[in-house]
């Protein structure tokens, strides 16, 4: 986000103070100097004279749209913005049809395509793009608040780059609200409430400038000559108190989160996962979270707790807001004091790695499945034995594994929760494998 006094200083008042504050140059952007700083990445693309494809990576409120708007300004390029929440094939048609328009017109004109929540285009809709950027129809600007490792198909990925956006500074929280006062746009805000109002947007632009917008309609109307700490919280309220977050990042909190729950520490859990509800978390995003602590941090040593968070999440999609928090809530707790095993999170480690470098190992000849006449006759699955009609129901002696591995070890149990049992368990199997061999 950037302001500057001069180049909206010719601007209506009724315009929201967000567009009027829009930078209308690169100079003008505050924030994201590691990307359109001189001999920065971004800087190097405005002045290069030839633009090209990227996806714009970044918590919201923190430059996306108005660079992907510079970026056409800069090469006088047709610009179509179209939102992946609302939009579809249809809008992706229409772009293609108006970017071959201007491609074939008089003037020649370049065309960019600006794709809002990209990530939340589904694999054939983000494919439908692939064939224009590579005839170079069109420049294709994608804006995203999730990985794109993740989130945006790999033939997208490929073929434009990734620049990375951070949450607006202090300081350049600040020079927004500076710029807003220049304009006339709200009185002057006393040293506390500046503060207080820095923090609540969490680096996020676009919500200090509805924030302000927010209290400077309130100033007007009351006739302020200033706007204190007091008569912020006053006016903003519970809205106010709910998204204090004091700076701490989204990702730092859940991994906060994370941690206490491995940690086995249920008070702290509560803490950071209230947290990050009043900090406007989506529940869903929490369920799915939690679901993940149960399989990487508890594990086998007490498999109830995976069910229970499967079951946590459902009461919430049941419930919905706020009583089906009670349930995520009463999942936090019992993850932080169940038992804890990783044994089954490295070992899928341990054997993706395996996998990964070594070769294709045949199956052997008594564990393949013979169908036809023809695989049995090539003795597919030829002395195989059938665990259930051995002792115990276990056949001691038998290998599962490719001819010539050694087995691995993958799986070490814990001596916590049920996994002692389970390793109990594993050690009476080897010693009946060891005395049949």
């Amino acid at each position: 986000m950037a302001a500057s006094s001069s180049s909206s200083s010719g601007a209506s008042l009724h315009q929201p103070l967000a567009e009027r504050l829009r930078p209308r140059k690169l100079d003008e952007v505050i924030g994201q100097q590691h990307l359109v700083g001189p001999g920065m990445p971004l800087r190097i693309a405005f002045e290069s004279g030839q633009p090209h494809s990227f996806i714009l990576w970044g918590p919201p409120g923190t430059g996306k749209t108005t660079i992907a708007r510079l970026m056409a300004d800069a090469f006088d390029a047709q610009f179509i913005a179209i939102s992946a929440v609302l939009g579809g094939v249809k809008d992706i048609r229409e772009a293609v049809e108006r970017a071959q328009l201007a491609r074939d017109g008089l003037t020649q004109q370049r065309t960019i395509v600006f794709v809002d929540e990209v990530h939340r285009f589904n694999k054939s809709q983000q494919d439908a793009f692939l064939p224009h950027v590579e005839s170079g129809l069109f420049t294709f600007i994608g804006a995203t608040t999730e990985n794109p490792s993740f989130e945006v198909n790999s033939a997208l990925l490929s073929r434009a780059a990734v620049y990375v956006l951070q949450p607006l500074g202090e300081d350049d929280l600040k020079r927004i609200v500076a710029k807003a006062q220049e304009l006339g746009a709200l009185p002057p805000i006393e040293a506390a409430a500046l503060d207080r109002l820095v923090a609540y947007a969490d680096g996020d632009a676009r919500r200090l400038l509805n924030t302000l917008e927010t209290l400077a309609v309130a100033a007007r109307t009351e006739k302020l000559a200033d706007i204190t700490d007091a008569w912020t919280l006053r006016i903003l309220g519970e809205r106010m108190r709910r998204y204090d977050k004091g700076g701490e990042q989204f990702y730092d909190t859940i991994s906060a989160l994370h941690k206490s729950v491995r940690g086995s520490d249920p008070d702290a859990a509560l803490y950071w996962f209230v947290r990050m509800l009043d900090g406007g978390a989506d529940p869903r995003y929490m369920a799915r979270r939690l679901v993940r602590m149960a399989s990487e941090d508890i594990g086998l040593a007490d498999p109830r707790a995976l069910r229970l968070a499967l079951d946590a999440s459902e009461v919430y999609e049941r419930l919905g807001t706020p009583e089906g928090e009670l349930a995520l809530a009463e999942c936090v707790v019992y993850l932080a004091i169940a038992p804890k095993s990783n044994a089954v999170y490295k070992a899928y480690n341990e054997a993706r790695a395996f996998i990964q470098k070594d070769g294709t190992r045949p199956v052997p000849m008594h564990l393949r499945n013979a169908p036809t006449k023809l695989m049995k006759q090539l003795d597919y699955g030829k002395g195989y034995r059938y665990a259930h009609d051995e002792e115990g129901g276990f056949a001691a002696g038998e290998t599962y594994l490719p001819e010539g591995m050694e087995p691995p070890g993958f799986y070490r149990p814990v001596e916590r929760g049920l996994e002692i049992r389970i390793s109990e368990k594993m050690r009476e199997l080897r010693r009946r494998n060891d005395e049949s061999s």
